[in-house]
């Protein structure tokens, strides 16, 4: 099968043939039809954090597709259903984390295209209770970004508390962030849209935000604490120091900030407001498979859709290559069979 494969951090992926993974017991194989580029799978492949991938490494966690094989203790009518495949690939399922509901806080956890190869390529194999099964009325070019971008948006959402009615502040409007909008508003919030493009402030607006601010030549916070007194939620998708220090300064009295996007270095917070002001600063990684199945099912009920560019699997490096330049709008999906329905 075609697969693209990192073997050493910073360089690009390589496009070769690996042999068909077999599914072991308890697992399924999956013959991917879309996968989503995350902005996850940049910051692996050039070795951003303190984890690093398990080297060689086929990345890819926004994985939509078929699944043509099972492995022992597999139920048979598996075969043939359409599933989604995300950064979870398994937990351990017996530690305090996974017993109350947090497996995302597993740490023995293993990651799709991180610990174990992922969706840039033709098929991969899952223990087939993370394999989720796909709303029929989503096809697969609509479902592979929910898989990551939409349900880290979603619980980012629910990890700031905020109520129907409340402001939220999307703060990055871009593969995560256009989505979150959508989010926001089937969950009865009111997205305000904060960004420093204007092409990115456009689309926002295209979703409904009632109000968009440019922080390049706006100035965003002062404006929103004397418009609105501050807001009691901001959904963090940039992935910048800069940018989660204006979050911060967003915040009204007992206001909670939600950080998906991970900058390569640490930061500092405004300890005073967090403790005078009762700020709450909180970290919000991906989704549980219940996180899962819920971002599915709203993005079904609610039209909650990506705007979604494909690319076939060979263009890969180009794609992570606009992405750092800032000039993809919404999510690329690669297709890796050209001939995969859509």
């Amino acid at each position: 099968m075609l697969a693209a494969v990192l073997h050493r951090l910073g360089e690009p992926l390589s496009i070769e043939e690996r042999p068909l993974p077999q599914p072991g017991s308890g697992q399924v194989r999956v013959r991917v039809e879309a996968c989503g580029v995350c902005h996850t799978d940049l910051h692996a492949i050039r070795g951003d954090w303190h984890a690093k991938p398990r080297l060689p490494c086929t990345p890819g966690h926004e994985i939509c597709g078929i699944v043509d094989a099972i492995g022992p203790d597999v139920a048979a009518s598996r075969l043939g259903e359409r599933v989604g495949v995300f950064w979870l690939n398994r937990t351990c399922g017996q530690c305090e984390w996974c017993g109350v509901g947090w497996e995302t806080l597993c740490p023995n956890q293993i990651n799709t295209g991180f610990g174990v190869p992922g969706g840039f390529a033709e098929a991969l194999v899952v223990d087939a209770d993370f394999a989720i099964p796909i709303p029929q009325t989503l096809i697969p070019l609509e479902a592979a970004p929910i898989l990551c971008a939409g349900v880290s948006s979603y619980k980012g959402i629910r990890e700031t508390e905020a109520k129907p009615g409340d402001w939220i502040a999307i703060v990055g409007v871009g593969g995560v962030g256009h989505l979150a909008i959508q989010y926001a508003r089937a969950l009865g919030l009111r997205p305000l849209a904060i960004d420093v493009s204007d092409d990115a402030l456009a689309l926002a607006k295209s979703l409904g935000v009632e109000r968009t601010l440019n922080a390049r030549t706006d100035a965003v916070a002062r404006t929103l604490r004397k418009d609105l007194g501050g807001v009691p939620a901001v959904l963090m998708t940039a992935s910048s120091a800069e940018a989660i220090r204006l979050g911060c300064e967003l915040l009204r009295r007992r206001g909670t900030m939600a950080i998906v996007g991970i900058p390569p270095g640490d930061f500092q917070v405004p300890t005073f407001d967090i403790v005078v002001k009762r700020f709450t600063i909180r970290g919000s990684i991906g989704g549980t498979r219940q996180d899962v199945r819920d971002a599915l099912d709203l993005a079904a009920l609610h039209g909650i859709r990506a705007k979604v560019e494909t690319q076939p699997l060979v263009a890969v490096n180009d794609a992570f290559a606009r992405m750092e330049a800032g000039s993809v709008a919404g999510r690329i999906v690669l297709r890796p069979n050209a001939s995969a329905p859509a």
